[in-house]
């Protein structure tokens, strides 16, 4: 369904789970000209049949790319896995158990990814995404970077167009990142913001636009946490932005642009941290995470990475690995 006859498939990208976070990115990396094959694989085939025939009816208007449903296979020849597919807590269900169950739903997509011999990068985007994350690398037996996690790349989007838009300056032009857990310890790494190399806290205050800027500073902060919070009481979940957040983060793998994102990714002694995957600066290329950045945080915020590190540790430690 949807397939174009092409002896070289040069890019290929394997989509596990056709919810609304998988077939957004989907849609979006369709058109985004990345990718010469894209395979859905769910659990329920009918909706990955579904969003396969909706996006294929499409292709008269986006670049040239075989779009079809997949199975376990496609994991053999495929350059990125991304896998979204999870389940939602149910009436009476326990955040652990919850954890739980999507844990051994990773662990078996693994299990079949590897039985398939798949080279692959895989990037994981169901939540909990570090904890999962950590998961998939225990399960893997792979070297380290090869798995990663989305992490805090939509967080770090988010922080810079509040930024943007509390500066009135172009989100293009503004570096900020958000850093540790893609959750409710994640913090703002303030000590790396800046916009055209000035410091925020010397930019700020010198732009007029606030009268207090540490007030203000918190506020931003605490709009970036509550981001997700604030769309999922809306309309009940979020998936537009993570969906080209996805691609974003794709196209650095697939292109081996040595972007440096804040993906989820394990921890060797970085930042005096071992054994837990969260959101550092990291640079993302053909394998997958190629290098951590060790950046100079300050004091607190290297005491809020170690918090955000603990809480995600105390998590792990409840689960049947």
């Amino acid at each position: 369904m949807g397939e174009i006859t092409n002896s070289i498939i040069r890019r290929k990208v394997v989509i596990v789970g056709a919810g609304a976070v998988g077939s957004t990115h989907g849609y979006a990396l369709a058109q985004s000209g990345l990718a010469d094959e894209i395979a859905i694989i769910d659990n329920n085939e009918d909706l990955a049949r579904g969003q396969v025939l909706d996006l294929v009816h499409g292709q008269p208007f986006f670049p040239t790319v075989s779009i079809k449903v997949g199975d376990k296979k496609d994991y053999a020849n495929a350059n990125v896995i991304v896998i979204t597919a999870g389940t939602a807590q149910k009436p009476g269900e326990t955040r652990l158990q919850l954890l739980q169950k999507n844990a051994d739903i990773i662990k078996k997509i693994i299990a079949d990814i590897i039985d398939q011999n798949s080279n692959a990068v895989v990037l994981i985007v169901s939540n909990p995404v570090d904890i999962l994350t950590y998961v998939a690398i225990k399960h893997s037996g792979w070297e380290k970077g090869r798995i990663i996690g989305s992490g805090t790349v939509l967080d770090s989007a988010r922080f810079r167009y509040i930024l943007s838009a509390h500066c009135r300056v172009d989100v293009h032009n503004v570096h900020a990142y958000m850093l540790g857990e893609h959750g409710d310890s994640e913090f703002a790494a303030w000590s790396m913001t800046n916009i055209a190399g000035m410091p925020m806290g010397e930019y700020c205050p010198a732009c007029m636009n606030c009268s207090n800027w540490d007030l203000e500073r918190k506020k931003i902060e605490q709009e970036v946490r509550d981001s997700a919070y604030h769309i999922i009481g809306y309309k009940g979940a979020t998936y537009f932005a993570v969906g080209l957040a996805i691609v974003r983060i794709i196209g650095a793998i697939l292109r081996g642009q040595r972007s440096v994102m804040t993906v989820s990714t394990l921890l060797e002694g970085e930042f005096g941290l071992k054994d837990v995957c969260l959101s550092v600066p990291s640079i993302v290329s053909h394998k997958g995470v190629r290098k951590i950045i060790e950046s100079n945080l300050s004091e607190e915020e290297l005491g809020s990475l170690s918090g955000s590190a603990e809480i995600l540790k105390s998590a792990i430690r409840e689960l049947n690995l």
